[in-house]
């Protein structure tokens, strides 16, 4: 059985993978029925199951293939249905298994360099995409794809600084002025794949995300090289978002002062809302968990600042007060509630328009 291909895509758009919760089957489903890469997110998809905390490997493996099918039976064969995996994750394997099992078409992964994802069961079957934000990383995996797996990536995630959630950055990088350009760090990805490709004969696509917005932004990446462009806060703010409606109108109500960057328990910096939350943690720098799903290979819930887990499942209820909102660094300008097909189209629009006038 061969990967399913690309060109299934008629915009090339992905929506970015959300986790807790924020995008699961209807999100991805409805993206993948208007022609785009819908993206279901692998952490703790099963938060809302009745066993979830005293079995929480039972209870997402259980709802990770039921938001699978729920997608792909929304989606009806138009575009694709990925999922979003963090390496970090201590069931990672497992877990990307148990995906391409039940459906998927494509693995995205990052929160940790994927050195190991094609060796998972079933790898051959569905497409292969690394998050990187910078040539290093992506010449690291490329060398040990073709060295254990004679493998290369089916395509390529690179997420510039600008991005929502977990970040492939330092705080220090974080704090430069200017930060990093994505258009910079496109070509500076595509350039350390340029041999890779070369030596296997075919393309390796590059996506660019973080901070885009427009389908002109899109073509303007495509002119760094870029063969489209990953976006995912804009999804959060429409009707079929998986998320409450609480976490949605937080998204529409946010102002650019309204975004941090914070420290998670995962060991990486994030971007996130101003919550609650985040200022108790500024004053007392530990709120100690009270449960553990033992979700995340570096916390210790001894020493770990607070429950990751436990801040994003209240954030997709929308609880404002103990909730860990992230958000992409341009959230300021969401006004409004959409639908996905509004827009996608959209973006198809302003992108079809900015590539007749490049010529």
């Amino acid at each position: 059985m061969s990967a399913p291909s690309l060109s299934r895509l008629s915009l090339p758009v992905i929506q970015g993978g959300m986790g807790i919760g924020v995008s699961l089957g209807s999100l991805a489903g409805h993206v993948a029925a208007a022609g785009a890469m819908g993206v279901i997110s692998t952490a703790n998809p099963g938060y809302a199951e009745a066993d979830f905390w005293p079995n929480p490997a039972a209870a997402n493996l259980r709802a990770l293939a039921a938001q699978i099918s729920k997608a792909k039976a929304i989606a009806q064969g138009a575009g694709l249905v990925a999922v979003n995996a963090m390496v970090a994750t201590t069931r990672y394997a497992e877990t990307v298994a148990a995906a391409i099992a039940a459906g998927a078409d494509a693995v995205i992964s990052g929160a940790g360099l994927p050195l190991d994802l094609p060796a998972v069961a079933g790898a051959e079957k569905v497409l292969l995409a690394p998050i990187v934000s910078s040539g290093k990383a992506i010449s690291t995996i490329c060398k040990l794809w073709h060295r254990r797996f004679a493998r290369m990536p089916d395509f390529v995630v690179v997420e510039g600084p600008l991005a929502g959630g977990h970040l492939g950055f330092t705080k220090a990088q974080l704090d430069q002025k200017p930060l990093p350009s994505l258009e910079g760090l496109v070509k500076e990805v595509c350039a350390a794949l340029a041999p890779w490709a070369a030596q296997y004969g075919r393309a390796i696509p590059v996506f660019a995300a973080g901070g885009v917005w427009s389908g002109a932004d899109i073509a303007a990446l495509q002119s760094a090289g870029a063969a489209g462009a990953q976006i995912a806060t804009r999804f959060i703010a429409t009707e079929e978002c998986d998320a409450a409606d609480g976490y949605k109108q937080r998204m529409v109500q946010a102002k650019d002062e309204d975004v941090r960057i914070v420290q998670s328990p995962v060991g990486m910096p994030g971007r996130a809302l101003y919550s609650p939350l985040i200022r108790r943690l500024e004053t007392a720098g530990r709120i100690p968990p009270v449960r553990c799903a033992g979700c995340l290979v570096p916390c210790k819930p001894a020493e770990t600042p607070y429950c990751i887990t436990n801040a994003l499942i209240e954030a997709v209820k929308g609880n404002w007060e103990e909730g860990l909102f992230f958000c992409g660094g341009n959230v300021g300008r969401i006004d409004s509630i959409t639908t996905v097909p509004r827009l996608l189209e959209q973006l198809a629009q302003e992108w079809h328009t900015a590539r007749r006038s490049q010529g």
